[in-house]
């Protein structure tokens, strides 16, 4: 996780005769590792489309459990405490706050990860590129944020949830687009990425500057020691990645100390992982080839000598990738099939009996004020500023995507599930008496829109958007129209 990249010292990895030597086939395993750095993209839209389905079964099973007749052993589970203790000292929490607190922070470092990699050299890499999506992102989180407060006003309980339908759901919002198949064009795949990415982007800065409570000078000073912890391994050139554990623990301590939410210090680290790799593929395949080469060249090879290549080899690989692609290599499928589902599993089980309560004015409200600024407010948002921002000139739709393109974005984009329901924790604490009651059904809220926006996307991109098929037949008879004209 060096910032700094060191030019590799000589080993037989480096040998300036790999260079000119052409791969033979015995080298083609080499270079399909090799390819397999440059397909970020593709790798990411899949595993994101397949937790959109395990992320549909977890929540599913929360909300049968815990409406079934063994809801008490639902709410048990997760109010089980779970600590440490050292002497005198012990620290203890439950396990829905352990789920929501820690693993919770791999997500978000996942999320810091992808921000730096696309701002590095993916799709906010250019200002031009990086314009549409931003535009469509600022338009997707002020739209539902003004939905929400204006059908909550006058009901001053329910204003800290105007973040609630801010965000979008990537896993869910690729899944629905995966199950339109061909009809969705590479371009807007790529889009919804771009725009998930600055939506994540900018619920983190929601969540830093209007969901922390009192900073706390010491945690701060506790975080500045973690945070200095790893610049300084970083410019000592330190490259395996368990070392910077430690003082990321301490960076996250010193964040919950200080009344920041500690999910922050998932993304700061995120952020400040390398997006360069040490040698990339290319490299990878030609030390490797060279050392493997050299190893067949010498007749009377022995133990020490196939022990020296092996870890000369074993080296290549990790540093084929940047530290932040192998850490969302590795962490992508922990997060999409373990800890977001785990979160769902936890969080999603509303137990509808229980909301006599919250039926008051209020609880209605804020079930529809998220509910409808997810399924309203996100679409309004995405469309009308990147209309209006296009008329003047600012961003550009990419060739062959048009309004109706927009239309089902938009709509997809209302699904904001995981980070909903999160925002909604953080917006009305259960530990808090008018939280505790108004959580239940902001998260019901929650869950009815991004289901509406969710087959509402499928819909209309079923209507709205033709088959591959369709668009080629469609393109291949104006081509035949102009030339019968001319």
């Amino acid at each position: 996780m060096s910032s700094s990249q060191p030019s590799p010292s000589p080993s037989p990895l480096s040998s300036p005769r790999s260079s000119s030597s052409p791969a033979p086939e015995a080298w083609e395993p080499l270079l399909r590792l090799s390819r397999l750095a440059r397909r970020p993209l593709e790798d990411f839209l899949r595993i994101q489309a397949a937790s959109g389905i395990v992320l549909l079964v977890a929540a599913a099973v929360a909300l049968v459990w815990a409406n079934s007749p063994w809801a008490h052993g639902y709410h048990a589970l997760w109010s089980t405490p779970l600590g440490l203790r050292m002497g005198d000292h012990m620290f203890e929490r439950t396990l829905e706050w352990f789920v929501n607190d820690v693993l919770m922070v791999v997500f978000f470092f996942v999320v810091g990860l992808e921000i730096k990699r696309e701002l590095h050299h993916g799709e906010l890499s250019e200002p031009r590129r990086a314009a549409l999506p931003a535009a469509a992102a600022l338009g997707g989180m002020v739209a539902p944020a003004l939905v929400y407060l204006f059908i909550a006003r006058g009901h001053a309980d329910l204003t800290p949830g105007w973040g609630i339908p801010t965000a979008t759901d990537i896993a869910f919002a690729v899944g629905v687009l995966t199950l339109l198949g061909s009809r969705v064009p590479p371009a807007l795949r790529v889009l919804l990425l771009a725009l998930a990415v600055i939506d994540d982007l900018g619920a983190i800065v929601v969540i830093a500057l209007f969901y922390s409570s009192g900073v706390e000078p010491s945690g701060l000073v506790v975080a500045a020691f973690g945070l200095a912890g790893i610049l300084f391994l970083q410019k000592l050139g330190v490259r395996r990645k368990l070392v910077y554990v430690a003082p990321g623990v301490v960076l996250w301590a010193g964040v919950y100390r200080a009344g920041v939410h500690p999910t922050i210090a998932g993304v700061v680290i995120g952020l400040l992982t390398p997006v360069r790799a040490w040698l990339g593929g290319d490299g990878f395949v030609r030390d490797a080839h060279a050392a493997l080469q050299a190893l067949q060249a010498d007749k009377a090879t022995d133990e020490a000598r196939l022990i020296e290549t092996l870890r000369s080899v074993d080296l290549a690989r990790r540093e084929a990738l940047s530290p932040a692609e192998s850490l969302i290599a590795t962490l992508s499928p922990w997060v999409a099939f373990g800890i977001m589902p785990l979160f769902a599993l936890a969080n999603a089980g509303v137990t509808v009996a229980g909301l006599d309560g919250a039926r008051g004015p209020s609880g209605t409200l804020v079930a529809f004020a998220a509910g409808v600024g997810l399924l309203i407010g996100k679409p309004l948002g995405v469309i009308t500023t990147t209309l209006a921002l296009g008329r003047l000139g600012v961003v550009a739709l990419p060739t062959g995507l048009g309004l109706r393109h927009l239309v089902v974005l938009g709509t997809v984009a209302g699904i904001g599930f995981t980070m909903a329901l999160f925002v909604a924790q953080l917006a009305f604490p259960p530990t808090a008496a008018a939280g505790g009651a108004l959580l239940p059904v902001a998260k019901l809220g929650v869950l009815g829109g991004s289901l509406c926006a969710a087959v509402g996307g499928l819909i209309l991109g079923r209507l709205l958007l033709p088959t591959t098929a369709a668009q080629d037949a469609a393109t291949t008879a104006d081509e035949a129209e102009s030339s019968t004209e001319k």
